[in-house]
């Protein structure tokens, strides 16, 4: 037996240990499962006389525990080792230092202790190490310099408690990634003009003091990070010739003096499409010329002097607080263009050079572990046209359907490949391309740093397809295996055919509201329920459980078999939300998970019967409570809070899900309170994913579509366009907040809530619209409440704040509210409570609008890890 391979399969236990036997074993593969208890050590104990030419031990994603075994430093022929995002305790062997021909060790994201060895520094062919999120203590070993092959040193969420980074690290010369962010370290920032490749340098959130180097970096550097330090001096202007680069954050140091116009002197003729230049929270006094600022260039110096200085008032616009996120992406395949049958896994291919190509493609899950960007979209291209090429693929074949930015800066990525010419793989390509991928065939330029394969999704193709074999193969029973599926391809694909070819008989003779439940995803935790258990749970529809009513039906107060309360919302004859909103909310629902979303039980699809079933919501939706069917009145905390907890769930949808979604349909009654008043979106009927990219690979910031969603809550520039953007849902919530502070309705005899309050504040007046059932009220937290409000309600989209800064913006305002000293994703919500310092009760009874001589404290300073 040469090879096991296991991974992604869900197994649990222990690892065996009856390997060790095994004299031409040579890649064991148990990834991404949940397999406990410590790694045995009698696997290596005999390994060590074998003659393979490469092992891969593969270990990753599990919930191992325990230390690491001696033995495995004396396999000379050990290649790569992968034990992270573990439990491994314990110190780093010694022994691991015979590992002369090792190139990958990835260990990070353990309870590993202790001094990293010295003895590391013998390692010659590593290429990759990776320590981070760990227990490592002691000083950073000046020996580790002396590695000549090591591309990324990554020791991220250490402590190197009042160790100094070693001179001799400017004398890593091969080095591509440097990221040592926090790790309490002290001392100066190194000059690392001298390494020539260097490409990615994080030192954030240390205790590093004196200026920053000036001389000349690496033109292929893309991003430092030198924020949250004690840097003091000025910002030096050698940045100026970095044609990739990216970001540089400095803030929150003690940098003073003008900010340097020469770093963005030459950014509009660069390729890349963006730079962020970070300098809050510093003592900068001056910036000389903003108006050369260009396009692709964002400054932010909040908490500089310089923001407070009169004669600086063409920098307003650089000076708000923003936090400014990765950046993530998505392209996802549209079937309806070309009438795509997706129930049989087909899919549009949008680039391919034939009109209505329709194909199925193979998935597959790409973790870039330490890349060297902070941004991909202008590296996108270039690994589309590497990955094509070593695959000998063509570049149409290759879809990025989406990427998101993981914890520990991790990128995720999945890919689409299409067939080409045809509608189908034919067997030997799909196992050459697996082994490409499950082998490490393909070596990633250095800008990407190491891989991991996270998936190898077949979709139909599983049928026809072996499982990778757990008894391994020898180099000619592959040969034999590759040769006989090239000569049955012809034969396999004409069976796929015929398959797909009789299932479309067959489905032509379904009704087809049943039809449409076949097709639906099946997901983990979303359950098809029949037709005999809704009506069960809801005593046949009494009306008694009935607990709501809109334009697609009613909705059921139910009790499930088990016992589990649930809202059972059961569409009508001819109701407003068709096939198409039915299973679009199901796709949607059943992979989203945040505790700001409503979350989808399961659905019916039977008896020409159309139900979704979702989690039971106790205190009903936000327009009831503002129209005062709610026993209590909501303080003002509680507001903020419900505005906070909705515009989370927003984000998620916009940055975090995969691919993102625009709502549009965000209003006061899709958004439910939870038995501690916690804020849910719902209803994903009209939702929308985000937009596809055109022929040249760019993604547009809009979808086109026909205007759906709810007057006075519609993005008026959507209307006029029919352009659908994040910014839509951005308008939307603004209307609810404005409801939130005034009680009105976002339509009230004819007049515009937004209008309406945009009116009353410009005449200095707001307080006379603040719903008096609100009670008391800080009057400065208000303003910056209303403020928000109004420019979320910008008739212009480019003028609307995105929802992260929306978030962030209501998180300041809560940090500042009086008596809410807690997080709000953690805190219950409570009555707060004002204290006045008014004496008599006539003066609030005889202006009930009158907030009390409350102001707001400063928001207090917070350092994420």
């Amino acid at each position: 037996m040469t090879t096991i391979d296991l991974s992604n399969n869900n197994l649990n236990g222990s690892i065996p240990s009856n390997f060790s036997h095994l004299s031409k074993f040579q890649r064991l593969s148990l990834e991404n499962n949940k397999l406990q208890g410590s790694v045995p050590t009698a696997i290596w104990q005999n390994m060590s006389s074998y003659r393979n030419k490469s092992l891969i031990f593969l270990l990753n994603g599990n919930q191992l525990s325990g230390s690491l075994p001696e033995e495995i430093g004396f396999l000379p022929n050990l290649n790569r080792i992968q034990i992270d995002e573990n439990q491994i305790s314990g110190t780093i062997p010694k022994s691991f230092a015979n590992l002369k021909s090792t190139k990958h060790f990835h260990m990070n994201n353990n309870s590993l202790s202790g001094q990293i060895p010295p003895e590391l520094s013998g390692l010659s062919s590593a290429l990759h190490l990776l320590l981070d999120n760990n227990n490592l203590s002691g000083y950073l070993p000046p020996e580790l310099s002396q590695m000549p092959s090591l591309h990324i040193l990554q020791l991220d969420n250490n402590n190197f408690s009042r160790s100094t980074i070693p001179a001799s690290y400017v004398n890593m010369t091969t080095l591509f990634k440097l990221s040592i962010r926090n790790c309490s370290l002290r001392g100066a920032v190194p000059d690392l003009s001298a390494i020539p490749q260097l490409t990615y340098l994080d030192l954030s959130w240390n205790q590093l003091e004196g200026p920053i180097p000036s001389k000349k970096l690496s033109d292929n550097m893309t991003t430092i990070d030198l924020s949250n330090n004690n840097l003091n001096g000025s910002i030096p202007s050698n940045f100026s010739h970095l044609s990739k680069f990216q970001r540089l954050s400095l803030e929150n140091n003690k940098l003073q003096g003008s900010v340097p116009t020469a770093i963005w002197q030459n950014m509009s003729s660069y390729r890349n499409k963006s730079l962020i230049l970070n300098f809050q929270n510093n003592s900068l006094t001056e910036l000389s010329d903003a108006i050369s600022i260009p396009a692709n260039v964002t400054v932010l110096l909040y908490g500089n002097p310089v923001c407070s200085s009169n004669r600086q008032t063409n920098i307003f616009n650089l000076c708000e607080p923003k936090n400014i996120l990765p950046a993530s992406g998505n392209s996802p395949n549209s079937n309806k263009s070309c009438g795509c049958r997706a129930d049989l896994g087909f899919e549009y291919n949008k680039l391919s050079p034939t009109s209505c190509s329709c194909a199925i493609p193979i998935g597959i899950g790409l973790r870039l572990k330490s890349p060297g960007i902070s941004d991909f979209r202008p590296y996108r291209d270039d690994l589309e046209v590497f990955l094509t090429n070593r695959l000998n693929l063509f570049l149409y074949q290759l879809y990025i359907d989406s990427f998101i930015w993981e914890e520990g800066r991790r990128l995720r990525m999945y890919l689409k490949l299409f067939p080409s010419n045809t509608s189908l793989f034919n067997v030997s390509e799909i196992l050459q391309i697996r082994d490409i991928f499950s082998q490490w065939e393909i070596t990633l330029p250095g800008i990407f740093g190491p891989y991991e394969l996270l998936n190898f999704t077949l979709g139909p193709y599983a049928n026809v397809i072996p499982t990778t074999s757990a008894s391994g193969l020898s180099k000619v029973e592959v040969v034999g295996i590759v040769f006989g599926a090239c000569l049955g391809a012809a034969f396999i694909t004409a069976v796929i055919t015929v398959f797909i070819m009789r299932k479309l008989s067959r489905n032509q003779k379904v009704p087809k509201r049943r039809l449409l439940s076949k097709n639906l995803i099946k997901v983990d935790g979303v359950k098809d329920f029949k037709f005999e258990e809704m009506a069960l749970a809801t005593s046949n529809f009494s009306n008694s459980t009935q607990v709501g009513e809109g334009g697609y039906g009613k909705v059921y107060k139910g009790v499930l078999a088990d016992g589990t309360l649930v809202a059972i919302k059961r569409a009508q004859e001819g109701s407003l939300q068709g096939s198409k909103e039915f299973f679009t909310e199901i796709q949607l629902l059943s992979r989203l998970h945040h505790r700001n979303l409503v979350s989808l039980v399961g659905y019916c699809n039977e008896e020409d019967e159309q139900m979704l079933v979702y989690e039971f919501i106790p205190n009903g939706t936000l327009g009831d409570h503002l129209l005062g069917r709610s026993k209590e009145p909501m303080n003002f905390s509680v507001r903020l809070r419900i505005a906070l907890d909705s515009a989370k769930g927003i984000l998620y949808l916009h940055t975090e899900a995969n691919p993102p979604i625009f709502h549009r349909d965000i209003k006061a009654s899709n958004i439910l309170l939870d038995s501690k008043l916690v804020a849910k979106v719902a209803d994903f009927g009209l939702s929308r994913l985000a937009p596809v990219p055109d022929i040249e690979g760019t993604t547009p910031d809009y979808v086109s579509t026909v205007v759906k969603g709810t007057p006075g809550y519609l993005d008026p520039e959507y209307f006029l366009t029919h352009m659908l953007t994040d910014k839509s849902d951005v308008y939307s919530l603004g209307v609810v907040f404005l409801e939130l502070l005034t009680g009105m309705k976002p339509i009230m005899h004819g007049k515009n809530i937004v209008r309406e309050v945009n009116s009353t504040y410009q005449s200095g007046n707001i307080f006379s619209i603040i719903d008096g059932r609100m009670g008391a009220y800080p009057s400065e937290c208000v303003e910056k409440f209303i403020s928000l409000a109004l420019k979320c309600c910008q008739d212009e989209t480019k003028m609307r704040p995105s929802m992260s800064e929306v978030v962030r913006e209501l998180e300041v305002i809560w940090r500042m509210t009086p008596e809410v000293d807690a997080t709000p994703s953690d805190s219950i919500v409570a009555e707060s409570h004002y204290t006045a310092t008014t004496t008599s009760s006539s003066s609030v009874t005889g202006n009930p609008y009158m907030s009390f001589d409350v102001s707001c404290n400063s928001p207090s300073s917070l350092s994420p890890r």
